[in-house]
């Protein structure tokens, strides 16, 4: 009915089902479980105000209006950011796809082959094109990597370099100056000296440790590196490339002529612009540097039965392994848009790739050759895309901004005398004519006709390219729509997503991805937005931030917001980066110190050294809470230079510690900040609030709270809010205004980091207003605690709060088992797969265990399965523990089983089949097979291979039995 509340359709327990799984919790309403699970002293008197919730057919004519005021002008400004003609069948059967878009990342590999595969496509794409000999599976954007690039080469550096105190860094003045933004932002607070110039005139000496160039250059001068980079490498300098990977179809790759690390953005490779993102960056280099690579590799291993499998590999690198000695706080990726992009080159392959890039080329050699028959300098004597136009004497660059206003064509004005152009895969031969006769015009001369490409050889030989890429059989066989459409249903069905099952991941918060939030995804007047426009091309952007904005400052409690971050980790940078610049303006620069719990997730010890911050660990008690004697103590012993304080809340432990108020005030009454991890704002938000509890910052997970879907590992977004006395250090942007008065230099490549996914938070606020979004946290917390209740008995919930409940997540303590029965958490988490669950966040916080986080949207069918589900594994591990099942041939140790293993002719396991694949009778009904058997991480370490090639040998050799 039009009348139907989407709260109703978002929420899984029905409301005659509250009164029973109360009754299982011990509790008499709703409202007395809330008031015993949070603190009285942080709940919130009022209700949010916010606007009155929309139905789902009211929103979509909403957000169908919004669009309409965004102006869907051609854009020409480049800058790494392309018009691209997207392709349907990967539109159509990967981003509308939920089985593809509700998947976590691949942490439990045997049910992520799928993705997998693709992401092992992406990197094998990355590698080819680049002549790198490894990459890893995407980062945020071009120039967040190419700030990557620039710490992972300082952390690489020799003994001899880091006794000498090698801490210059250099960057040639022609890169995006997006990039350069990004790149100061990072090496202040890691001491690192940028040293910008001309590459040409570059002196290196032993102060230096490496460079960055761009290729082509941000002007679109195709350069030739060949002697900067022998120069560097003579001083034992390692040379960073930033390119344009579509150009690399034509043009020499950087691996051949010097590059030790290439990274970039994949946006041309077939995503939409989006108003900045999100878009994959990719990040390659040489094999002896794997080792320092940030972010996620994906890498090649074998099963338990000898079969080829993919896993992530490297793992050890993760920050909740390394905490402050991490690296990287990269934690999200851009899997989903690396997926995408993968699929575009496998669909175009490497003739398609070529054409393309030809096309984008000749383009750019019509408009040259036309402009100089008609008088007009182009500066740029060799270019791949790119030109650089001298309007000419007595010719504004503003009267060509009028005339490219009036056509509908936006340019890049970098200063008073020079346009930039840079052409597309979808330029036609009428923008081309429509281009050249707009600076004819402003230059008073006689228009032309253009209605035919040029095919001019401006590059010299030395820059094309002429190495084969991209030879093996997946990016040559599936050119057909019905071949690649199967091809993706193949991977599709390999992968465990929403669309099975409950994702109970504690921390992650796999909640419900509204279908009526997803559809802005795929309208191109949200879509064919370049982030650099003027404002007035962009009102329907400007719209759904300022309505989301104001519903996320109420929601929190803070007064100023930046969309800037666009992943979780980055917020945490960027608001430690906040903090910093606080205190160094009240001239107070000593402040460096920033206290984080033993039970923080690895990304904020690993955020606050990147932030340039030395990280003091605060305790927690035997009851899982922060020590406030601790807290106390390290706040006065750092009182003279404390910076802040991180805390999650409710706690990575799964509990509201009552003590939260006492501890924000010992940390202002010693001079610090605290900042607040947003990771588990899905059991506050209507009922407490950072701002409330007294914190002065904090990051919010879109990805999580906001209903933005995880994508198999990203996108995500980080937006930061912030009190009064903090919102004019938020980041400002190079090209748009935004940020504070005195904000940090860019955090990301876009001003809105990923613009464009903002419209589901958006929906998702607006389709729930103040009533729905409090009832969805009520039901979070509820959930949790049914489930919590219903495995008393079975297995302990390590931690509680005061009043015996927990917040919206809980941990099962799983350590007795190993001892009792050789059963670890793993064997339980494998097992799992089995009954059809993915499995809960293993080991973490506490290892030897599972912390399950069902989130609102689960029903209470959906939660039941679950508990019978665990309480059957349970009495899997009795049978063990009592001698009935043996101690190493059983249904725990072998799984997951797969379809292969149950059906082969030969069984010799002491239980039988059924046991093994359908343990409970509901299972069969709705059966998940893993594809491959338990994966031996070990072997695929020590035997690194991420490229697609082997797996291409072995489907062709299956395909031949």
């Amino acid at each position: 009915m039009l009348s139907d509340k989407f709260i109703s359709r978002h929420n899984g327990p029905r409301e005659h089902e509250l009164p029973y799984m109360l009754k299982t919790i011990g509790v008499d309403s709703l409202e007395e479980m809330i008031e015993k699970t949070i603190p009285r002293s942080i709940m919130l008197e009022k209700p949010l105000r916010l606007p009155e919730a929309m139905n789902e057919f009211e929103y979509l004519n909403y957000i169908k209006s919004i669009g309409r005021k965004n102006k869907m002008f051609r854009s020409f400004i480049g800058q790494g950011y392309y018009g691209v003609a997207l392709l349907s069948v990967i539109t159509r059967n990967v981003l509308e796809n939920p089985s593809w878009y509700t998947s976590y990342t691949p942490y439990q590999a045997e049910i992520s082959q799928g993705r997998l595969e693709a992401l092992l496509n992406f990197q094998t794409m990355i590698i080819e094109l680049t002549g790198m000999e490894i990459a890893n599976a995407s980062l945020l954007d071009e120039s967040t990597a190419a700030a990557e690039a620039m710490i992972m080469m300082f952390n690489a550096r020799s003994r001899t370099s880091v006794k000498a105190g090698a801490n210059k860094f250099f960057v040639d003045d022609d890169i995006f100056p997006q990039t350069l933004d990004v790149i100061k932002t990072r090496s202040q607070p890691l001491g690192i000296e940028l040293v910008t110039g001309k590459y040409t005139a570059a002196v290196f000496n032993e102060s230096f440790f490496g460079s960055l160039v761009q290729f082509p250059s941000a002007s679109g001068q195709v350069r030739d590196y060949k002697a900067f980079a022998d120069l560097a490498h003579s001083s034992g300098i390692l040379v960073g490339v930033a390119a344009d990977l579509m150009s690399l179809a034509l043009l020499t790759p950087p691996g051949e002529w010097g590059a030790d690390i290439v990274v970039g953005s994949n946006q041309r490779m077939g995503l939409p612009m989006s108003f900045g993102g999100p878009h994959a960056g990719f990040f390659a280099t040489k094999d002896e540097l794997k080792r320092n690579m940030p972010g996620r590799i994906i890498g090649i291993s074998v099963d338990e039965q000898g079969n080829t499998a993919l896993r992530m590999a490297l793992q050890t690198r993760e920050q909740h392994i390394k905490r402050e000695r991490a690296t990287s706080n990269i934690c999200t990726a851009q899997a989903l848009l690396a997926t995408m992009s993968g699929m575009y080159a496998q669909y175009h392959g490497p003739e398609g790739l070529k054409n393309i890039a030809n096309h984008i080329h000749n383009s750019a050699c019509t408009i040259n050759f036309n402009l100089k028959g008609s008088g007009i300098r182009q500066l740029n004597s060799s270019f791949f895309d790119t030109l650089r136009i001298s309007p000419g004497t007595g010719v504004s660059v503003d009267t060509v901004r009028k005339l490219a206003l009036e056509a509908e064509m936006n340019f890049y004005y970098p200063d008073d005398g020079t346009v930039i152009i840079s052409t597309d895969e979808i330029t036609t031969i009428k923008e081309i004519d429509t281009i050249v006769n707009i600076f004819i015009k402003a230059a008073g001369k006689e228009k032309v006709k253009i209605d035919s490409y040029c095919h001019c050889e401006i590059l010299e030989e030395k820059f094309v390219r002429k190495s084969p890429f991209l030879q093996g059989g997946t990016f040559n066989r599936y050119h057909s729509e019905t071949e690649m459409m199967r091809y993706i249903k193949m991977l599709e069905r390999k992968d465990f997503s929403l669309t099975h099952s409950m994702i109970s991941l504690g921390s992650c918060t796999m909640k419900l991805n509204p279908a009526s939030s997803m559809f802005a995804m795929s309208w191109p007047e949200f879509g064919n937005i370049h982030p650099f426009v003027p404002k007035d091309q962009a009102l329907g952007y400007y719209q759904i931030m300022d309505e989301l904005g104001e519903a996320l400052k109420e929601i929190t409690g803070f007064s100023a917001i930046s969309f800037q971050p666009n992943s979780g980790a980055a917020g945490e940078y960027t608001g430690l980066m906040v903090i910093r610049e606080y205190h160094i303006t009240k001239g107070e620069k000593n402040r460096n110190v920033v206290l984080i719990p033993s039970s923080a997730h690895g990304t904020n010890p690993a955020s606050a050294a990147m932030a340039g911050m030395q990280i003091i660990v605060v305790e927690c008690d035997d009851k899982g809470n922060i020590s406030v004697e601790d807290l106390k103590k390290k706040a006065e012993d750092h009182k003279d230079n404390l910076a802040g304080f991180m805390i999650t809340y409710p706690s990575t432990h799964g509990v509201f510690e009552s003590a939260v108020k006492e501890m924000t005030d010992i940390v202002h009454l010693n001079g610090g900040l605290v900042y607040m991890d947003g990771a588990n704002m899905n059991a506050q938000v209507g009922l407490t609030n950072p701002g409330h509890i007294g914190a002065d910052v904090c990051h919010l997970n879109l990805h999580k709270t906001f209903a933005i879907p995880h994508g198999g590992g990203g996108p995500g977004m980080g937006p930061i809010l912030t009190n009064n006395k903090l919102a004019e250090f938020l980041p400002s942007h190079h090209f748009v205004k935004t940020g504070g008065s005195h904000g940090t230099t860019a955090v990301a490549g876009a001003p809105f980091g990923s613009g464009h996914i903002l419209t589901i938070s958006h929906a998702y606020v607006m389709m729930l207003g103040s009533f729905g979004l409090t009832q969805a946290t009520k039901y979070a917390i509820l959930n949790a605690n049914y489930i919590a209740a219903s495995l008393k008995g079975w297995f302990k919930t390590l931690y509680s709060g005061t009043e015996g409940f927990v917040a919206h997540e809980m941990i099962l303590d799983c350590r007795n088992f190993k001892t009792e029965a050789g059963i670890a958490e793993a064997d339980i988490a494998k097992r799992l797969m089995d009954y059809g669950f993915h499995a809960p966040t293993l080991s973490f916080p506490v290892h030897g265990t599972l912390m399950v986080e069902p989130t609102e949207s689960e029903s209470l069918q959906e939660l039941d399965k679950f508990i019978r589900a665990m309480k059957s594994i349970w009495n899997e591990i009795e049978e063990i523990k009592n001698g009935k099942a043996d101690k190493e041939d059983n249904v725990l140790h072998n799984a997951p089983h797969t379809v292969r293993v149950v059906t082969a002719n030969e069984w010799n396991h002491s239980y039988d089949r059924q046991k093994a694949a359908f343990p409970l009778a509901w299972v069969a009904e709705n059966k998940f097979w893993p594809s491959v058997g338990r994966i031996d991480d070990g072997f695929g370490d020590r035997n690194l291979v991420c490229t697609c090639n082997s797996i291409d040998i072995y489907r062709q050799e299956t395909l031949k039995q």
